[in-house]
């Protein structure tokens, strides 16, 4: 089994999204913010992908993806970013710091679905 970390600052977020992956046959595992993501990526060398929301406090989507990015001693798994902005300033951004894939808020489980097949992750 595929695991997912799903990392968004919201609970309803993180529920909604979570009962999509596991219907899809994904383990799952969540942070609130950047710096809990990255305690999970040191922790666990088994996340397959991690979707990741750009907006956080402590440590925003972005700031968490060039920090793994940079981390040589860290597993590097697919990142797709999950946001409500549409700005190409912010998916420019997002795909020069190293994620793999960009999917705008809301999507559903068939649109999500495609994007984590794009990226060569399958349950």
């Amino acid at each position: 089994m595929k695991t997912i970390l799903l990392v968004d600052d919201s609970p309803c977020v993180r529920r909604t999204i979570r009962g999509m992956v596991e219907s899809m046959g994904f383990t799952v595992k969540e942070a609130g913010n950047g710096l809990e993501a990255m305690r999970h990526c040191e922790e666990d060398a088994g996340i397959d992908v991690i979707l990741l929301d750009v907006e956080m406090p402590e440590m925003d989507g972005l700031s968490f993806l060039r920090m793994l990015r940079g981390r040589t001693d860290l597993a590097q798994p697919r990142v797709v970013m999950c946001t409500t902005h549409d700005s190409l300033t912010t998916i420019r951004e997002a795909l020069v710091s190293g994620a793999d894939e960009f999917i705008m808020k809301p999507f559903d489980q068939h649109i999500l679905g495609g994007k984590l097949s794009g990226v060569g992750i399958t349950a």
